[in-house]
């Protein structure tokens, strides 16, 4: 199937913005581009990309005083399958981890092993590892935390979340990751696009979404503690250690965002873009 996928966010700024903008789609999904998304600003300015320390792709640009619109939208194909299941994938033990995996392992900004890991073994130490430990982490994580939007805290932590007991995507993914890193199994938070295909109405307004990957049996593996099933349509733009390394923008100076809105669905041929 062909979706078509794309962003517009409206900022408003006292005076000139240094940002970096990470919303494009992710190299390995690159290939699937029918129409690329080619980062649309209003008014037109410089940018400059460059990929960063986990290989996402970034934009760097100078918003002027005043409004500025940041914009894409895309074509892509898509198998059009639900996420990939594999329920015999065996846990690696730590000591034959890959390299490049280890980083996953420990704690970062948002997410303390350090403090959860102790609750992590109690909850998940007794029960089966590899595949069917990190489902076990996803069902707990979904039945923990309420979802809500008035939850949400851009400081919010992994050990707060699971406090708390209330959260957004973001802070489902938080705490899972979490506790896959102290059940040594390597995590890394993602964000993107995913659509409703499949997904009974109604609908919630679309919005970029967080989910994870689990590192088993030598590959990267799907995860979504915050619908908790397989989806259809699921586009990566970025992975890291968690959401500090991948937010949709870094801005450096007092700015307003006045508006913002995301789709992702099924192509008909018509750009949300296109006047009128």
């Amino acid at each position: 199937m062909r979706l078509r996928i794309g962003y517009e966010i409206v900022y408003e700024c006292p005076q000139a913005l240094p940002m970096i903008v990470m919303t494009h789609v992710h190299s390995s999904r690159a290939s699937d581009l029918v129409a690329p998304d080619y980062l649309i600003t209003v008014p037109s300015l410089p940018t400059e990309p460059y990929r960063d320390s986990f290989g996402n792709w970034c934009v760097r640009l100078v918003a002027p005083p005043g409004r500025t619109v940041i914009a894409a939208d895309a074509v892509i194909n898509d198998p059009g399958q639900p996420d990939l299941m594999h329920p015999e994938a065996q846990q690696v033990p730590v000591e034959r981890l890959p390299a490049e995996t280890l980083l996953y392992l420990i704690g970062s900004r948002y997410c303390e092993t350090d403090r959860l890991s102790d609750i992590a073994w109690q909850l998940f130490g007794n029960g089966p590892t590899g595949w069917q430990r990190v489902q076990a982490i996803c069902d707990f994580v979904h039945r923990h935390i309420s979802f809500g939007y008035p939850y949400a805290r851009a400081t919010k932590s992994a050990w707060e979340v699971y406090h708390e007991r209330g959260g957004v995507c973001r802070d489902f993914a938080h705490l899972a990751v979490t506790f896959c890193r102290a059940m040594n199994i390597p995590a890394r938070y993602c964000t993107g696009y995913l659509s409703d295909i499949d997904i009974p109405p109604p609908h919630a307004p679309m919005d970029f979404h967080a989910w994870f990957e689990a590192y088993l049996d030598g590959r990267w593996y799907t995860f979504d503690p915050r619908n908790n099933d397989r989806r259809v349509g699921r586009i990566l733009i970025a992975y890291g250690r968690d959401a500090a390394d991948v937010p949709i923008a870094n801005t450096f100076g007092p700015n307003s965002l006045v508006a913002f809105r995301v789709w992702t669905h099924e192509d008909d041929g018509r750009s949300p873009l296109a006047p009128g």
